[in-house]
């Protein structure tokens, strides 16, 4: 198994309890309450999140596939010879096994996840069908800055991966800063291969967020059980619903947790009041057309060089270079 000295390195994957006791107390306190949408993704939520990408409603997942099964050939010849593919949220790494079989003599693939044990069996399934490319696990947040390990020879280019539609996941703002950092991580010569989802029938997109089977639901709540479990918090889980409404003047999901009662909520020493029927924010989920995203990639010194579709059109993967 070519797996660089088959130990995760972790770059402070979650923050200390007090820092996190920190960011949830501040999200609290606003008039609008809002916690940070990475808050879903501990063990549980990591597990949940796969369930979800197996739903029907949940186009997301399926067309990247279709994309990718038709296209994979056609990126692996735009990104070249000897890429060191360096993957944020790498989750289960089945869309980079796609990717991966059409790259020619890749340097190493560097997966990047905040789960350790997804990231851990990622790795071994995907040394165990790439026995020739170097893995680097990372376990960190890709939010924050990296620590690369050294590429194991010389590379030609470092292509940062975000597969899926995470991108959508950050406001505007946030998502140029995201973009950012990724054009610093990347260097000179290097890439960025994104997963963008596109504006459609707003009625697709919210039942998308909204599964018949209510996995979306369970892990929106989860949020509130990692809570209960790391701070001490008595959030009452029965006592919230899972709400996700497509915003078509902002063009992105909104989700929330609704409370269903008025209710007061230990979250360390303080108290936090909730109305009934106030919602608290936990995540954006934006919608982008191609000439929205091409905007967004230019505020972060940016320009779109390719950009390949689902056979319905619904998702793009789009290949960034400095522009």
């Amino acid at each position: 198994m070519n797996v660089q000295a088959c130990v995760l390195r972790d770059d402070d994957r979650r923050p200390p309890v007090n820092e996190l006791l920190e960011i949830v107390q501040r999200g609290l306190q606003g008039r609008i309450k809002r916690l940070p949408s990475w808050l879903f993704y501990d063990e549980r939520g990591s597990a949940l999140f796969e369930r979800i990408c197996e739903q029907p409603e949940y186009y997301l997942t399926r067309c990247e596939i279709a994309l990718l099964d038709t296209h994979a050939a056609a990126i692996g010849d735009v990104l070249g010879p000897d890429v060191r593919l360096v993957e944020y949220g790498s989750g289960h790494a089945h869309k980079t096994r796609q990717l991966l079989g059409h790259l020619v003599s890749p340097v190493a693939w560097v997966p990047v996840e905040i789960s350790p044990e997804p990231l851990r069996l990622s790795v071994q399934r995907m040394a165990a069908s790439f026995p020739d490319v170097p893995m680097q696990p990372l376990c960190a947040d890709f939010t924050r800055p990296l620590r690369l390990p050294v590429a194991p020879r010389a590379t030609r280019r470092t292509v940062i991966y975000f597969p899926g539609s995470t991108i959508g996941n950050f406001d505007h703002a946030d998502a140029v800063a995201l973009l950012r950092k990724m054009r610093s991580e990347m260097g000179e010569g290097g890439g960025i291969l994104i997963g963008v989802d596109l504006k459609k029938d707003p009625s697709a997109i919210e039942a998308a967020y909204n599964d018949q089977a209510g996995v979306t639901a369970e892990f929106t709540l989860n949020l509130l059980a990692r809570l209960n479990r790391e701070l001490g918090c008595d959030f009452d889980l029965s006592a919230f619903r899972h709400r996700a409404r497509y915003n078509s003047m902002a063009g992105r999901i909104e989700t929330h947790l609704v409370s269903l009662r008025e209710q007061s909520v230990q979250v360390g020493r303080r108290q936090f009041a909730f109305a009934c029927n106030e919602a608290m924010l936990v995540e954006y989920s934006c919608k982008y057309s191609r000439e929205d995203f091409a905007a967004l990639a230019a505020r972060a010194g940016l320009r779109v060089e390719h950009i390949w579709l689902d056979p319905d059109e619904k998702f793009s993967v789009q290949y960034l270079l400095r522009s």
